[in-house]
């Protein structure tokens, strides 16, 4: 939805022209946090894609995580069916609340396969901003700077040893080989401008 579009849905008068906004790890589906905007916070979050709240009592705008670091990462934004309401899907850099807790809710993601897949989009993030801001003799790096025709060269190198591994009936090599393939499949992915979104969107229409 464009900014424009959703600026004017939201019924602003209701709440003296604040809305509350709800937080949701689009990875897991956790309730990360809740707090408020205006007009100037939604469209800021809107421009720099990381969200950014009106915080009531600093009578400011205020993006989460500007001091710790813990941004949250916007995926999207969704308007209720009263339209006073917004549920924000974003990827949380580290935990959400200022106690240390993933949530706002006291809660701490168990070992799920929701937070499995957190895990993957997390590790999908790190590998986006080595591309974005190189790390000096990093290995992901140096990946990005041999170009596309060396992660390609890598990406079937590791097709190759999971395959042997597979075949040896070595569980322990096999899952490490895996694990390999998987990550450089993912900067294969980044290099060509793709994401793992696009995979399982790809997944999703097989499915019916």
């Amino acid at each position: 939805m464009s900014q424009q579009t959703l600026h004017s849905r939201i019924d602003w008068d209701k709440n003296a022209g604040l809305v509350p906004a709800i937080v949701q790890d689009a990875g897991s589906g956790d309730v990360l946090m809740l707090g408020y905007m205006n007009a100037d916070a939604l469209a800021q979050t809107q421009a720099s894609g990381m969200v950014t709240f009106y915080s009531r009592s600093k009578q400011r705008l205020w993006q989460k995580g500007e001091s710790s670091g813990h941004v949250l990462e916007l995926v999207s934004i969704d308007l209720d069916c009263d339209q006073d309401t917004l549920l924000v899907k974003a990827r949380p850099q580290g935990p959400t609340c200022h106690t240390g807790n993933d949530t706002c809710f006291g809660e701490k993601q168990g070992f799920s396969k929701a937070a499995d897949i957190n895990l993957l989009l997390e590790l999908e993030s790190l590998i986006k901003s080595r591309k974005q801001q190189p790390a000096t003799g990093g290995y992901t790096s140096s990946l990005f700077d041999a170009g596309i025709n060396r992660i390609a060269q890598k990406v079937g190198e590791e097709g190759v040893e999971t395959v042997i591994a597979a075949l040896a009936e070595d569980d322990v090599a096999f899952i490490s080989e895996a694990s390999d393939l998987v990550y450089h499949l993912i900067v294969l992915l980044v290099e060509k401008g793709l994401s793992l979104s696009d995979v399982l969107q790809e997944l999703k229409h097989r499915r019916h």
